[in-house]
């Protein structure tokens, strides 16, 4: 639609001077805040797991942070030069519905949600007034960041849980909680006609003409500036994190594409438009519901092995990290003692005096290895968490709603009764 390098700078440039400019860094604050909060979550089960605090709460949101502006320049390039322009109003109502919904649970903060309710709502009662493909085409090209986002970085930070299954089996696994701020760059219908300048925008949003030289109804756009939020929710229980990550991001590659493609025709359609709003919602829950039920059918990863101790997760930076222990491998023996079982572990490291040699399964590798066991500093557990046995009577919800999703869940309840 636009010449490419005379679009391209333009970008950039809009893309970092919105960074600093007071009408949106506040918003963007507010975003990162909110998913800073997901990951102190995510960080308190691991220190339940383990007793001691991981201490990567900023670095996990540093990194999401870094992560969400390579995929807003990338999805800016992308909607710009696909033509997607959109208005301030639909966003406003975007924005409010993904926060209403997230009280119900914190996955639906995911624009693939507020955006199918908006667009239906426009389309069955009138209300709000938006630009139904464009919302829809937004949700897509958010979506197809979002699977890079994931492929690269979704099974980076998986806390480890224990898993109740089909017949009450508890089993070991991993939840997979990523969120990621999105400064995005758009198009804006600045006006028609003769370009004549003046434009009620801050300077530094720089016009764009179409049409042919001289042609006296040229459209003028500005490059507007969005800020979204995206988030990852999965679990992975028949694959390590980084196998699940990278199936995850194959299934919303697709859907994405398949919803890109529907919105493109919706504007020629209004039964494909309404089809493709009631699929933004819909097409997302059944990649979750696909996804998740192809952990639980197909068999467990992480379970009691025939010999020895199978371990869940490793503390980072711990004596058995340091050792070469790493998620999915057997420890054999301590000091050439044989471990049968989760309490034989647990007794050794309480009476441990270090250096210790430990034999170890490596997953990785596929053989036997030999580490030594050396404290990370004083006090300092050794950081392994075993996979849990039969018998284990603790474990964790998968998903815990929001504030509003609990009170709902109560109020059920209590007209069930």
């Amino acid at each position: 639609m636009f010449p490419f390098a005379e679009v391209l700078p333009l970008i950039l440039q809009t893309f970092l001077q919105m960074l600093t400019d007071l009408q949106f860094l506040p918003l963007f604050l507010i975003v990162v805040m909110i998913i800073a909060m997901q990951y102190k979550r995510t960080e308190k089960m691991k220190e339940d797991f383990f007793g001691v605090k991981p201490g990567g709460l900023w670095a996990d949101v540093s990194m999401a942070i870094g992560f969400g502006l390579l995929g807003g320049l990338a999805g800016s390039i992308l909607m710009v030069f696909i033509g997607l322009s959109l208005s301030g109003s639909g966003l406003i109502y975007l924005w409010l519905l993904a926060i209403l919904l997230m009280l119900i649970n914190v996955r639906f903060l995911c624009f693939a949600y507020s955006g199918g309710i908006l667009s239906l709502s426009s389309l069955l009662l009138g209300f709000p007034q938006v630009s139904v493909p464009q919302i829809l085409a937004l949700v897509a090209v958010l979506h197809m960041v979002e699977s890079f986002l994931i492929l690269a970085s979704g099974h980076l930070g998986a806390a480890p849980t224990f898993i109740k299954g089909a017949g009450g089996r508890v089993t070991g696994g991993f939840t997979m909680q990523k969120f990621w701020p999105i400064p995005l760059v758009v198009l804006a219908v600045a006006g028609a006609g003769p370009i004549q300048g003046g434009v009620e925008m801050p300077p530094w949003w720089p016009l764009i003409k179409t049409g042919l030289p001289g042609d006296t109804q040229n459209i003028a756009y500005s490059l507007m500036p969005v800020i979204a939020g995206l988030g990852y929710g999965d679990v992975a229980i028949a694959r390590n994190p980084s196998e699940k990550s990278r199936l995850s991001a194959i299934c919303l590659g697709v859907y994405s594409l398949a919803l890109l493609i529907m919105a493109v025709l919706a504007e020629y359609s209004s039964t494909l438009l309404l089809a493709a709003a009631l699929f933004s919602p819909l097409g997302h829950e059944a990649v979750i519901l696909i996804s998740r039920r192809s952990e639980f059918t197909e068999e467990p990863l992480y379970v009691v092995p025939d010999h020895g101790v199978k371990i869940l997760d490793v503390l980072p930076g711990g004596a058995a990290w340091r050792a070469g222990i790493r998620s999915g491998d057997i420890v054999l023996a301590v000091n050439d003692v044989s471990l049968n079982n989760k309490s034989e572990l647990m007794q050794l490291q309480a009476g441990a005096i270090f250096p210790q040699t430990v034999d170890y399964y490596s997953h990785a590798i596929g053989k036997s290895s030999r580490g030594i066991l050396v404290p990370a500093g004083p006090g300092r557990q050794w950081g392994l968490l075993p996979v849990p046995e039969e018998n284990e009577e603790t474990y964790i919800e998968l998903l815990k709603g929001g504030l509003l999703g609990r009170w709902l869940q109560k109020l059920w309840n209590i007209l069930k009764s």
